[in-house]
């Protein structure tokens, strides 16, 4: 049977992070600091609307685009929070998460051989997407010692005739990394240069601590280049529901929607209502997640260094990207060794790019107390092996 599946599917490797997900999932005893995902519930009021919705009948499809009601909504909270607007009617679509609004774009963008440039330890959805879609990843390899950002000086080499699109995660997943302005600029003169689409995925865009996050678009002369994607998932807890969003140029936006309306039909309808209160009445409760996750950051981040687990300090997204090469052990060792030895599970660096080989991420969306207790056992760990 494995002739029969494409050349395209066989080249891509399973995800890293649900490999260490169903481990740990089979074992009680396991702590997971493997799974991006919240540990707090979908807030009440965004659950309320969501249940108030069903039971208003409002279970059929939607509009392909999404509800005008949050095609609005969306629009008026990226106004007011970084001075971007897009037209609800015809700049803004709906999306079954983010991880659909990837394979929209790239499938409305990449012809056979297109490049897409992509700065690495990155979310593993990215090259997977651009290769199903048929094109051509070309990943960036960064490090540490840059803070994981790349800049436009950084890209510019690999920039080829067949580039397409440059594709930035901010705040980043695995790192933890949030661009900086000029970063961001510079990358935005090299698209410019070379008349690129910048696909801007700033799904973690509320979850930054003591430093700003800077919304692509709303970049000097970027609005009429970049691809905004966006979602509900991590800042409002609401990975289950499954709603995001894509914003940009109105031909692009009906590219990609003319993808989604073959695939997809449209976004959960009860979840669009929910997405909607989480705009209207989520500002309190992301003002709390925030606190506790920065309040885990800080306890990991203190606690790796101590165990000499050298660790970038993540500013964004609730991720931390040590390095373990201490403990005499690449990332995929470390991660299958601690696992089996103290059972916790973490994701080797190697899921993200080559150049997390040496790394494992560790998610801090799990309680303060366990946090505490994967420690414990990190450090055992450390005492046998660092």
């Amino acid at each position: 049977m494995r002739n029969l599946i494409s050349q395209r599917v066989n080249a891509i490797p399973p995800s890293g992070i649900r490999k260490f997900f169903d481990i740990a999932a089979a074992n009680p005893k396991v702590i997971s600091l493997a799974i991006g995902e919240p540990d707090f519930v979908t807030p009440r009021p965004i659950l309320q609307a969501g249940v108030d919705s069903l039971l208003r009948g409002e279970t059929a499809y939607t509009s392909n685009a999404g509800t005008i009601q949050l095609r609005r909504a969306i629009s008026a909270h990226l106004s007011k929070r970084y001075g971007v607007s897009y037209d609800p009617e015809t700049e803004i679509f709906v999306t079954v998460g983010v991880s659909e609004a990837f394979a929209d774009l790239f499938i409305a963008i990449c012809d056979p051989g297109d490049e897409v440039v992509i700065p690495a330890p990155c979310f593993v959805a990215y090259s997977a997407s651009v290769a199903l879609s048929g094109g051509t990843p070309v990943t960036v390899d960064l490090t540490a010692a840059t803070g994981f950002q790349a800049s436009g000086d950084v890209i510019a080499p690999y920039i080829t005739p067949k580039t397409k699109a440059i594709l930035i995660g901010s705040p980043s997943n695995p790192t933890g990394a949030v661009y900086t302005r000029d970063n961001l600029i510079s990358i935005g003169e090299v698209a410019k240069k070379h008349d690129l689409i910048v696909v801007s995925d700033e799904v973690y865009d509320r979850l930054v601590y003591g430093v700003p996050h800077v919304c692509v678009p709303s970049l000097p002369s970027m609005r009429e280049r970049t691809v905004l994607l966006g979602g509900f998932s991590k800042d409002y807890a609401m990975t289950g529901w499954r709603i995001g969003y894509m914003c940009g140029p109105e031909a692009l936006v009906a590219a990609a929607k003319k993808v989604h309306q073959y695939i997809i039909m449209s976004a959960p309808t009860m979840s669009q209502a929910a997405a909607v209160a989480a705009l209207e009445q989520g500002e309190a409760h992301v003002q709390h997640m925030v606190g506790e996750y920065d309040r885990r950051r800080k306890l990991l981040v203190r606690e790796l260094n101590t165990m000499g687990l050298t660790c970038f300090e993540p500013r964004g997204a609730f991720y931390c990207f040590p390095d373990v090469s201490a403990s005499g052990m690449n990332g995929d060792v470390f991660a299958n060794t601690l696992l089996a030895e103290e059972e916790v599970a973490l994701v080797p660096g190697s899921a993200f790019g080559f150049s997390g080989a040496n790394h494992v991420r560790i998610a801090y969306a799990q309680s303060y107390e366990k946090i505490e207790t994967a420690i414990e056992r990190m450090y055992r760990f450390m005492k046998k092996h660092g």
